[in-house]
């Protein structure tokens, strides 16, 4: 059976620390009952020295957890940041206190104006002081990373010594190589007396962006406890990701001797919670919960991921909670992809009407960044109208504004293959187009309805027209039209009701 890793959630810690993060008490608890749902094992609730609105915030979730987690308050070496913690966490079923101090040189001299054997002391007093209110402390020596080996030994072992259950090694500035961090852990787990019966944990920073490669590089160094954030929320550049953290070991279990108890379902809900709370947005390509973390667009991926989801995959989708893979189809996408597709809406070509419908795709996606359901429904009643059309609009040219006449310029080819470029002008280009249209057909009547409305998503959205065209019998036709141009789309809607008008006349006859 592989270590069981302790998976510590900072997101309404460090993570609401990030710049425009904030939350406020009520979206702290609604973050922290979806965290319980994640099944995290650890949640920071806050730093309950800084505000009334933080002290309350860790009062309330320690309320709401109840066993189901151990619920953290962070605390300075400062006696008076301990007592506030603890009585913000009185009523918690699982308190833990997470109390320490800087330890590099910078932190000494620039920050805290220390010495050595001060700092020494002070791991020593401030994990003991907390030791009188909760059972479980976890000490942290921030700056770790650029600490000097031989203090860093002396602070973590008064800490031991003091009874601290947890001892947190932070890379606060995301400073470290994976090598000599994992040495560094390594080195601490073998040398440290006791340290056999505390949780190592480790607290990794994004700067140089390799905050889930230290973690899992102290993972398998010895650490038993990650301290993470949901999306990678954080100070600067962010925290280790818990979702990229968490799949990497559920991937990579056996070689890192780890597993975790997070029900990974919840990760891609979760990262949606999270990032609609706090207004930071998931960029697309973000491991795991990105809009496009399972999505293809280039042909080459779709025809393999069809063919065998491992080709391109690492990791089934629903083991986030995502839907599925994702095939985004584009001026890159293959045969295979369209043919996937349509498949799945219900729409069969032989080969040879394939390549005509792949042809009028490629038009499309020439016009759109990207092709959409609705468009292919569009496109394939489009084309089911042109069958058997008498006439059929090829190009369309249209000049306006103001003080411009309207003038359309259009070329249409009957039924006998005569092609005819003709022009009009009109009160406006929708009227222009059909002046024209009507310098070529043999059927005229008059227009009673015009709508038209967007059929798919985004700017570039195809419009649909459906106008009702009245003949000199009485009869009404209906006609449709669609393009990402809507002057276009008028146009091909007037050529359908004309030639629906035409074909029903003829068999009516015959």
């Amino acid at each position: 059976m592989t270590r069981k890793i302790q998976v510590f959630d900072t997101t309404l810690r460090d993570g609401e620390q990030a710049p425009g993060a904030t939350m406020n008490t009520k979206e702290k608890l609604i973050v922290a009952q979806q965290l319980v749902r994640l099944g995290v094992d650890v949640i920071e609730a806050g730093f309950p020295m800084s505000s009334q609105g933080e002290f309350r915030s860790v009062q309330e979730i320690g309320h709401l957890v109840g066993d189901n987690a151990t619920v953290c308050a962070f605390a300075r070496a400062i006696d008076a940041d301990i007592d506030r913690a603890a009585e913000a966490l009185r009523n918690a079923k699982r308190p833990r206190i997470n109390t320490g101090l800087g330890v590099s040189p910078s932190h000494l001299k620039s920050k805290l104006g220390i010495s050595e054997d001060e700092c020494v002391e002070r791991a020593a007093h401030c994990v003991a002081y907390a030791k009188k209110f909760v059972d479980d402390v976890e000490f942290y020596a921030e700056d770790a990373a650029r600490a000097d080996r031989e203090l860093l030994m002396r602070v973590i072992q008064a800490a031991v010594d003091a009874g601290a259950t947890v001892i947190n090694i932070p890379d606060t500035t995301g400073y470290s190589l994976p090598e000599e961090w994992g040495a560094r852990i390594r080195d601490i787990a073998n040398s440290v007396a006791g340290i056999d019966n505390v949780v190592i944990s480790v607290h990794t920073h994004d700067d140089l962006g390799l905050a889930t490669a230290l973690a899992l590089t102290g993972i398998r160094n010895g650490a038993t406890q990650v301290e993470c954030a949901i999306n990678g929320m954080g100070e600067r550049a962010g925290s280790a990701s818990l979702e990229e953290v968490v799949m990497a070991i559920q991937l990579h279990g056996d070689e890192l001797d780890a597993h975790t108890d997070i029900r990974t379902r919840e990760l891609l809900r979760t990262s949606r919670l999270v990032s609609r709370v706090t207004g930071m947005n998931v960029q697309a390509n973000k491991a795991i919960v990105g809009a496009n973390a399972f999505a293809h667009s280039s042909g080459i991926h779709q025809d393999g991921v069809l063919k065998d989801r491992n080709t391109y995959e690492i990791l089934d989708p629903k083991q986030v909670g995502a839907v599925g893979t994702e095939i985004v189809l584009s001026t890159r996408s293959g045969h295979a992809a369209l043919r996937h597709r349509l498949q799945e809406l219900g729409y069969v070509f032989d080969d040879a009407e394939f390549d005509d419908v792949y042809q009028r795709f490629l038009e499309i996606a020439e016009q759109k960044k990207e092709v959409y359901d609705e468009d292919l429904e569009s496109m394939i009643q489009e084309r089911s109208r042109e069958v058997d059309a008498v006439y059929t609009l090829d190009a369309l040219q249209i000049q306006c504004g103001d003080p411009l006449v309207p003038t359309a310029v259009a070329t249409i080819t009957d039924e006998n293959q005569v092609q005819h470029v003709v022009s009009a002008t009109g009160t406006g280009p929708v009227d222009a187009a059909y002046k024209a249209i009507e310098r070529v057909v043999k059927a005229h009547g008059e227009l009673e309805e015009y709508a038209v409305k967007a059929i798919t998503r985004g700017i570039d959205a195809i419009g649909e027209v459906v106008v009702r065209v009245r003949a000199q019998d009485g009869m009404v036709y209906t006609g449709r039209g669609s393009d990402t141009d809507v002057i276009v789309s008028s146009a091909k809607a007037y050529v359908n009701a004309i030639n629906r008008m035409i074909t029903t006349q003829r068999t009516r006859d015959e």
